[in-house]
Formats: C-alpha cells, sequence, structure tokens
C-alpha cells in the first residue's frame, strides 16, 4: 500500500470504503462545525452590543473607551469565527461528493 499525501482524501463518499457510523460522523462533524460558528457569531454579537451599552449608558471617560475597543474586538471575533468555520469546511468532504 502506498502512503498518501498529506492533501489526498483518505476516502471518497461515492465509493463503498465508509459505513453508515462513518456517514453519521462525518454529518455530525459537518453541524458541529456550523454551531460554532453560530457561537462565534452570537460572542461577537454580544461584545458589540456591550460596547454600544458602555458607550451610551456610561459617561465616564475609561468606561467610554472601553466600549469604543469592544466593538472592533467584537468584529475580529466574528472574523476570526468565520475564517476558522471556512478552514475547517475546506478539510472536510462535501455532502454532495
Amino acid at each position: 500500500m502506498e502512503a498518501q499525501n498529506k492533501n489526498e482524501k483518505i476516502y471518497d463518499r461515492d465509493t463503498n470504503d465508509l459505513i453508515l457510523r462513518d456517514f453519521l460522523a462525518l454529518d455530525r462533524t459537518i453541524l458541529a462545525n456550523e454551531r460554532t460558528l453560530l457561537a462565534w457569531i452570537r460572542t461577537s454579537l454580544s461584545v458589540i452590543v456591550a460596547g454600544v451599552g458602555f458607550i451610551k449608558f456610561f459617561e465616564m471617560k475609561l468606561i467610554s473607551t472601553i466600549g469604543y475597543s469592544l466593538i472592533p474586538l467584537g468584529i475580529m471575533i466574528c472574523i476570526l469565527g468565520i475564517y476558522r468555520f471556512i478552514k475547517l469546511q475546506r478539510k472536510l468532504p462535501s455532502a454532495n461528493d
């Protein structure tokens, strides 16, 4: 048996290499990746809303500065979550393969 390249898929969904358990595990992994993306988005929205709340409800300069720094942090968290989702999605064989 020849050694496979690191980028080469270990199996193909169209072949009989997979059993039902493997198909279900792949589906669970895809769904878990989607749930994780939603968790990243939820976290980023919470950080952004906290930043806006700090800006609107507190008039202290320090707390307003924290609020202004939370908004770009929330945006960066969202971008990081999308990046990680796409990175893992590309590694997984798609459902149409």
